[in-house]
């Protein structure tokens, strides 16, 4: 029996939790790397603190995946997730930019960090609840448009994250100055709307979209009304069992998120050092002047353009995917992407890297949208939690080698330049972005 195709508002009440996971996530990756050398982290220290996020991410996404897949109460399967996920992101939120009111007691460089590791699992924690949940809901004829759905609020929570300290300092007349290692007001302010945006997005969603029951869900599947009790309730058997039985498109498509996620993960880490660096001409370890902060600020404009950028292509994507297919719309966004980080090199104007955001923005929709689009159709329902736990391996594994190598190459190969980092995840993308036309797409091929 065939899913029920939902309304586009369906769609979208299932997906504007993940709007508000979204600006917190943005949040983070806009000003972690600010805030810990703010702390005291050198450049080439940074990728080794952002360690602490996919690591949690390779824990925690499994886990939260098998248990979700098995779980049943009155909140559902998956939203009892959200609301945990969102809880705890929250409180990180709060307290990351406010470390140092402890540093009396632990250095702040280690609390930041470890606030850093909190967010990253509360996000894991909620995100992959997510992905799970547009693929329970809906049908696979439906499927590319609510990922894509799902993409643009994503864009539009991430825009209004990275945008915000710029916003609260331009327009608001929010300090945007810290005193010694404090961070300054805007970011501060940032985070506290941040947090209050999460958990309200959060719950509009526990509130306005139902789960189906495991005996509807049996219906749209193989009929079995024991269909989710056959599931190994043993984490680790069942882990296991998944790994083993894995789906060729599945294994196919890690390849793609290896590269995919190691260029992302050098852009986060990477940019706002660059930039101060290669484009305003902060000398290195400079982290309190005002010229460091500026460029700390307009980080934060460009990573809201390249969110922007992918939610207007979101609206895009079905109809790309409709007339090239999924794979080529995925292999182009990804190379556009990697060209429009390897020209940030060449500018020195920082008004001209809203062009290579421009080229990011169209990548991050892709990544956001078509990959869990063709996953999706090659993975049985009642295991979707555990396989898109599993999936997630695919982008912490590579983001761990990047914060692992990351700061041997910046310091021992680009003479603490990391603007050559940035060149690096754009040919990392390219890569990605060839190995696309690897992957089996089995809808594709259903539907043809």
């Amino acid at each position: 029996m065939k899913k029920p195709n939902l309304s586009v508002a369906q769609i979208i009440n299932m997906s504007v939790g993940f709007l508000g996971i979204q600006m917190g996530f943005a949040l983070q990756n806009g000003n972690a790397s600010r805030i810990l050398q703010t702390f005291g982290a050198d450049v080439h220290e940074l990728s080794w603190f952002w360690i602490v996020a996919p690591l949690t991410g390779m824990i925690v996404q499994p886990i939260i995946g098998h248990y979700s897949d098995n779980t049943w109460g009155k909140l559902g399967r998956r939203r009892p997730y959200f609301l945990v996920g969102a809880i705890l992101a929250s409180v990180g939120l709060l307290f990351m930019p406010n470390a140092g009111m402890l540093s009396a007691v632990i250095p702040v460089l280690w609390i930041g960090a470890g606030l850093l590791m909190i967010m990253d699992a509360s996000f894991n924690i909620a995100m992959e609840p997510f992905r799970a949940l547009v693929a329970d809901k809906l049908n696979s004829e439906q499927r590319t448009v609510g990922f894509s759905i799902q993409t643009v609020l994503i864009g539009i929570g991430a825009v209004v994250g990275s945008w915000m300290p710029y916003a609260l300092g331009k327009w608001f007349g929010v300090s945007t100055e810290g005193v010694g290692n404090a961070v300054p007001p805007n970011v501060i302010w940032s985070f506290v709307i941040g947090a209050i945006c999460l958990m309200a997005s959060i719950l509009y969603t526990i509130a306005t979209t139902p789960e189906y029951s495991p005996e509807e869900n049996a219906k749209f599947s193989d009929g079995s009304t024991d269909q989710f009790q056959d599931i190994d309730s043993n984490f680790f058997s069942n882990i296991f069992d998944s790994i083993k039985t894995m789906p060729k498109t599945m294994r196919q498509l890690g390849l793609v998120q290896f590269f995919t996620w190691f260029g992302l993960f050098g852009m986060w880490v990477n940019t706002t050092p660059a930039i101060a660096q290669h484009t305003y001409g902060v000398a290195s370890g400079d982290t309190s002047s005002a010229l460091f902060n500026e460029a700390g600020n307009w980080v934060g404009i460009i990573f809201g353009v390249y969110n922007l950028v992918a939610t207007l292509y979101a609206f895009l994507i079905p109809s790309v995917a409709n007339k090239f297919g999924r794979k080529k719309t995925h292999m182009i966004s990804l190379i556009i992407g990697g060209l429009g980080l390897i020209s940030m090199y060449f500018f020195k104007d920082p008004n001209l890297l809203i062009i290579s955001m421009v080229g990011v923005g169209i990548a991050w929709a892709s990544i956001l949208a078509m990959p869990y689009a063709i996953l999706a159709g090659s993975i049985p329902l009642k295991k979707m939690g555990i396989y898109m736990g599993i999936f997630n391996l695919f982008i912490t594994i590579p983001q761990i080698v990047n914060a692992i190598a990351g700061g041997f190459i910046v310091k021992g190969l680009f003479n603490q330049q990391p603007i050559y980092m940035l060149i690096l995840a754009g040919g990392s993308l390219i890569v990605a972005g060839l190995l696309t036309l690897l992957v089996d797409d089995v809808d594709e091929v259903v539907n043809t």
